[in-house]
C-alpha cells in the first residue's frame, strides 16, 4: 500500500512521538509498503533545530528506506501559550504545499499524527480528494492538555477549541490512540466505536533488557556500586512535573547512598539544574545516543516517572515502555484508576501526583529492599514482553491496514462502470467487520472505567 504519514516529529529525534513514528514507518517499509513522510526538521526535545538542518528550508531525504519531506517550522524560545500555537500553525501552513503535491501520488492511507491536530483538516481533505482512507493517530490530546496545564486559558477559547477538535475527530475513518483511557476519551468526544483502534507504543525487548552487570554509567558518573540510583530519563518539559524530583532529592540529600540521575533535555532542564545546583546527590546527563539507551536504563535501581496531577490520562508517557523492558523497579506518580496507575501498580509502586512526602517514602522503602526491587522489575519485564513487543503491536497495525486495503478494493469495484447500474442505484450493504479489523466497540468502551 501507499501510506502517507503527516506529522511534526520524526527521526533522528530520539524521544517521544518522532521515535515511534519513525519506527512505525520503517516497519511498514520492511513489510513491503511504500511509505512517505511529511514532517518538520528535528528539534525535539531541545526545542532547537538539530545540526545540519534548517528551520526555514524545505528538504527531501531518504531515511532508512522512507522518503521524507521536511517543511519549515518556527521554534519559539519559550514554547508556551500563544507562542506554542504559532509554532504548530507555522508547520501546518508551510507543509500544506508539500501535502497537496502528494495528491498526484494517490496514497491509499493518509495518516496524521497528533500532535499536531492543526495538521488534521488538511490531511483529511487530501484523503477525501484522493479517495484514500483517513487515519488520525493520537499520541497526546493536546487541546485538553493545553487548557488543563494552563498553557492556554479562557472559557470561550476552550469551548471553541473543543468544538473544532470534536468536529475534526469525527470525520476520520480511523482514530487510534495509545491507551484504553485515551480511546475512551476519543469516544466521549463523539468518535464512533467502530472507528476507534488501539495502537499502543511499543518497546523492542531484544534491544532493551536487564544487564547482568553494573551499568558503565556508574563509572562515568562516579557513582559507587553500593549506591541506589534513582533515574529520570526523558523529556524535561512542563507536563512532566520534574520539579517534584528536585524537591525529593533535597529531602533525601542526607542519604549519601541514594543518588538521583537526570538524563534528557527540554524547556525545564535549566530550571531543574538550578534547583539541584547545591545538591551533591544529583547528576545530570544530556540525551544519550539510542545505541546507549539500554546501558542508560540499566543504570537505574529505581525508575521514577513524575506527573502533574492535572495531566493524568491526557498522555501515556512514552518513556514508560523502556522502563518496563529494562526490568528495574518503577515508581510512578498517578491517581488511582488512571491508565498509568493501572499499568504500573501491579508491577511497580504508585504514589499520588505532586505528593513529595509519598514519593520520598517510596524511594526510601525500595532503596532498603533489593529483593522487592528485583521482584517488581521482573514483573515489569514480563509485561513488556507479553503486551508491548513490536511484533504484537505492529502486527495488529498490519492487520488493520490489510482490512483497509480490502475495503478500498471493494469501494473501487463498486465505482467501476462494469459493476452495473444496479450497484450505482442501490445502497451498498453494510460492510461487516473483518475478523482482523478489531475495532473498539461501544460495549468495550463502557468497560474502560
Amino acid at each position: 500500500m501507499k501510506i502517507l504519514i503527516y506529522g511534526l516529529n520524526y527521526a533522528p529525534e530520539l524521544t517521544g512521538t518522532g521515535k515511534y513514528t519513525a519506527e512505525m514507518a520503517e516497519s511498514l517499509v520492511r513489510n513491503g509498503h511504500e511509505v512517505r513522510v511529511i514532517c518538520a526538521p528535528p528539534y525535539y526535545p531541545e526545542w532547537q533545530i538539530a545540526p545540519g538542518y534548517s528551520a526555514g528550508r524545505y528538504r527531501r531525504e531518504d531515511v532508512r528506506g522512507v522518503r521524507v519531506w521536511r517543511a519549515p517550522i518556527w521554534i519559539p524560545k519559550r514554547p508556551r501559550g500563544a507562542a506554542r500555537m504559532l509554532h504548530l500553525l507555522s508547520f501546518a501552513l508551510s507543509s500544506l504545499p508539500v501535502l497537496l503535491r502528494h495528491a498526484w501520488w494517490r496514497p491509499h492511507v493518509v495518516m496524521t499524527i497528533a500532535p499536531s491536530l492543526a495538521n488534521a483538516p488538511a490531511a483529511w481533505a487530501l484523503a477525501r480528494l484522493t479517495r484514500a482512507k483517513s487515519w488520525l493517530h493520537i499520541q497526546d490530546f493536546e487541546v485538553d492538555a493545553a487548557f488543563d496545564l494552563g498553557l492556554l486559558r479562557g472559557p470561550r477559547a476552550e469551548a471553541i477549541a473543543h468544538s473544532i477538535e470534536r468536529t475534526v475527530l469525527r470525520r476520520f475513518d480511523v482514530v487510534s490512540s495509545i491507551s484504553d483511557r485515551m480511546i475512551r476519551r476519543a469516544f466521549d468526544k463523539g468518535v464512533e466505536g467502530a472507528r476507534l483502534f488501539s495502537l499502543p507504543n511499543w518497546v523492542d525487548t531484544q534491544q532493551i533488557f536487564p544487564l547482568g552487570r553494573p551499568s558503565d554509567y556508574r563509572r562515568l558518573l562516579g557513582i559507587d556500586e553500593s549506591a541506589t540510583v534513582v533515574l529520570y530519563s526523558g523529556n524535561m518539559g512542563v507536563k512532566q512535573g520534574i520539579e517534584i524530583l528536585a524537591w525529593a532529592a533535597a529531602k533525601l540529600s542526607s542519604h549519601t547512598d541514594i543518588v538521583f540521575v537526570f538524563c534528557g533535555n527540554g524547556a525545564s532542564k535549566a530550571d531543574l539544574e538550578t534547583r539541584c545546583a547545591t545538591l551533591k546527590n544529583c547528576r545530570f546527563l544530556s540525551l544519550q545516543p539510542v545505541e546507549r539507551l539500554n546501558e542508560l536504563l540499566n543504570l537505574a535501581d529505581i525508575h521514577v516517572l513524575p506527573q502533574r496531577n492535572d495531566a493524568a490520562d491526557l498522555v501515556m508517557p512514552s518513556k514508560l515502555t523502556g522502563m518496563l523492558a529494562s526490568g528495574r523497579a518503577i515508581i510512578a506518580m498517578a491517581r488511582v484508576g488512571t491508565e498509568l496507575s493501572n499499568v504500573v501498580s501491579p508491577r511497580g509502586v504508585v504514589v499520588p501526583p505532586e505528593d513529595v512526602k509519598a514519593l520520598v517514602a517510596a524511594i526510601k522503602s525500595l532503596a532498603a529492599d533489593p529483593p522487592q526491587r528485583a521482584m517488581l522489575g521482573a514483573a515489569a519485564r514480563r509485561f513488556a514482553q507479553g503486551k508491548l513487543s513490536p511484533a504484537s503491536v505492529l502486527g495488529r497495525l498490519e492487520e488493520k491496514l490489510a482490512y483497509l486495503r480490502d475495503l478500498l478494493a471493494r469501494e473501487k469495484q463498486a465505482r467501476s462502470p462494469s459493476a452495473g447500474m444496479r450497484v450505482l442505484k442501490t445502497k451498498a450493504p453494510k460492510t461487516p467487520n473483518a475478523p482482523n479489523e478489531m475495532p473498539v466497540t461501544a460495549a468495550e468502551i463502557k468497560k474502560i472505567e
